[in-house]
Parts: C-alpha cells; structure tokens; sequence
C-alpha cells in the first residue's frame, strides 16, 4: 500500500470484515475431506488467494472449486497461523496483500487495534510521575512480574504510550489485577496523553513482539529484595554469575 493511501486500506479492511469472499480450492469441493485452499508465498510470508465477487471470478479464470466464507470466518481461520490474505491476484497489478497482523485486526476489531504499519521505540515523553505510580501499584499487584514501555504511533491515529504487562499468570483473578493497577495509575498521566496496555504473553501482537524483542523492563518484581529472580527470556539478560560482574548485552 502506498504512503497516504492507509484510509483506502482500511475502508478495504472494512469490506472485508463485512463481506463475503470466494475462497479458491486448489483441490477436493467445498465440504469434502481432501478440500485445500491455494497457497502463494510472497516476500517471504504466506498468502491463501482468493476472489472479492462473482465478476471478479469469472474474470479470474478459475476452473476448479471455490467455496464462499464470511471474510471475518477466514480472517479467524487463517491469522493463528500467520497466513494472509491475497485479494484477486488475477486483477492489474497483481491484487491486494493482506498480512496476518490485518486479519487479526479485521477479526479483533479494527477500532480496537492499531493500524499498521507501526513505528515503534522508546517512549521520550516526560512522564515520571506516572512510570513511578505504576511502579508503586505493581509492587503492590503480586500477579505483575514486569512492566515495559514503548512508543507506538500507527499508520493512522494518534500516537501512543503502550505499556506491557508480563503476569506471572494469565489467569481471570490475575488480568483483574492488573486491570485495576492500570485503572489507579492513570490519574498520573498528562492530560491528552493516550495510555494503552498490552498482554507480553500475547505472541500475535506486533506491540508486545517488538517489547519482548527490544524492551528493557522499567518494573522487575525480581531486582527487589527478596523477590524471585527475573528469568531469563523476553529480552531480559542472563543473571550474571559473579559479584561485579557487567551484565549481558540485550
């Protein structure tokens, strides 16, 4: 998609959400036990073809069985596997890509995610107030192992400060507590500031992949006397072996 054509994308994301497609069965009839969807790889990543109308299979050429979904139902079917979506391949140009993150966002709400691409880095607002309250509600929310920060600014909309929360468990009592940590520790922020949260277990959000790829922890339940040490993973350095010594790269 090209700069400044995010807003056509997204209207296409719409659609997609809220119509139907013509999945192309590469073998077997829809219903049958050797039925398969085509497959295309592109740039590297996986794709599942197929066609946005009757006109547009027609014009596709495509003699073999189709079956129609429900663009959400092959959205859900297809994101868990990181595989995409590739709109009319037939047509000029070559269609339209729709990675996984897209269809995890048609499925999850594409209100409620951020549209990508996404820039991310270090947060360099000033907002220590804030970073020191939430500090202070963790050690006080035994579920929180450790916070991590970063600065997201979407394709569209505003840009953000997301928060990741690493729980010792993702558990129901757990996810209230830290909901609750959260909720008393934004009075702290900056009026005009958005705040969000993002789930660190959660391995097919683009936020806390890139937390857990370059994120260093502003809050570690470990470093505190007496505390479990921080395991290693998630970006966190190796404890080191002796008294003294420099700790590992990240």
């Amino acid at each position: 998609m090209a700069p400044g054509r995010y807003e056509v994308y997204e209207r296409l994301l719409t659609a997609l959400r809220d119509g139907p497609v013509r999945m192309l069965l590469w073998q077997g009839r829809k219903g049958s036990t050797d039925a398969q969807y085509g497959a295309m790889e592109v740039g590297g990543h996986g794709y599942v073809p197929c066609v946005t109308g009757e006109e547009a299979l027609a014009a596709s050429g495509w003699r073999r069985a189709h079956e129609t979904v429900a663009g959400r139902d092959i959205a859900a079917a297809l994101y868990p596997d990181r595989w995409g979506l590739w709109l009319d391949p037939h047509a000029p140009g070559g269609g339209v890509g729709v990675p996984w993150l897209d269809l995890r966002r048609v499925v999850a709400g594409l209100e409620a995610l951020p549209a990508g691409p996404l820039r991310l880095s270090e947060p360099s607002v000033d907002v220590q107030q804030f970073y020191a309250l939430l500090g202070q509600n963790a050690h006080r929310t035994p579920a929180v192992r450790t916070l991590t920060r970063a600065w997201v600014q979407p394709a569209l909309g505003e840009p953000y400060l997301a928060i990741g929360l690493d729980l010792y468990d993702t558990g129901e009592q757990s996810v209230a507590a830290a909901r609750a940590m959260m909720r008393d520790s934004v009075a702290a922020v900056p009026a005009g500031l958005p705040v969000s949260s993002v789930a660190l277990a959660d391995d097919y959000d683009p936020v806390a992949m890139w937390m857990r790829a370059n994120g260093r922890p502003f809050f570690d339940r470990g470093a505190f006397p007496g505390g479990p040490a921080a395991p290693a993973g998630y970006g966190y350095p190796p404890p080191s072996r002796h008294p003294g010594a420099a700790p590992a790269p990240y």
